[in-house]
């Protein structure tokens, strides 16, 4: 899993207590937007066509980066993205493109800014006899629920499932799809849940 900091090293606690009590996964505990994510975001089933739309795109603009880069430019992205609505972002122009390639509230990488439009007209196509179409088919390969990781390195960056479930969008025309980007897109959506024992959500979960 690459959207997340790296795990804490071996002599740390997988799971750390904050200031208000409660047991987080360690990569959550040092900054207070990871904090907000992980507690109320991470892990979460995520539902909806547009919802997933965007999920996926920003996993794709993680790619290289740290996931709180992101986060921290995410209300920019849905702003420029027309929060993330496919067919609005569809509709969107080489013009467009190039305007975003100034825009430096966002990531100003062009292949990821193009795969996100054609990523919103792959959503069209997949649902425009079928709406939740996108939502069914991520959903169809999520795993059946494993044994809870008790530490970082019981995580995978990929699977079987995420494995398939990028070749079948890449199949259906969707960019910025790797087994990795879509692991943790499972991840975030709450697919499968890596919690870590001992973690608050991982109880409240459970």
């Amino acid at each position: 899993m690459t959207a997340l900091p790296a795990p804490p090293p071996a002599a740390r606690p997988a799971v750390i207590e904050g200031d208000d009590g409660r047991s987080r996964c360690a990569w959550a505990a040092a900054d207070a937007e990871y904090r907000r994510y992980h507690d109320e975001e991470w892990g979460v089933p995520l539902h909806g066509d547009r919802a997933i739309l965007e999920k996926l795109c920003l996993e794709g603009f993680q790619a290289g980066l740290s996931w709180i880069t992101i986060l921290r430019r995410r209300p920019a992205f849905r702003e420029v993205f027309h929060d993330f609505e496919p067919e609005k972002v569809a509709a969107m122009t080489a013009d467009d493109v190039d305007r975003l390639m100034t825009d430096a509230r966002i990531i100003r990488n062009r292949a990821k800014i193009e795969a996100t439009i054609g990523n919103a007209r792959a959503t069209l196509e997949l649902t425009r006899e079928a709406p939740g179409a996108l939502d069914a088919l991520v959903w169809s390969f999520a795993p059946p629920r494993q044994d809870r990781p008790k530490q970082w390195a019981d995580v995978p960056a990929v699977t079987p499932e995420s494995t398939a479930l990028s070749k079948e969008l890449r199949k259906r025309g969707f960019r910025f799809v790797g087994p990795t980007t879509v692991y943790a897109l499972m991840q975030s959506g709450g697919l499968v849940d890596d919690h870590l024992e001992g973690c608050w959500k991982a109880t409240s979960g459970d």
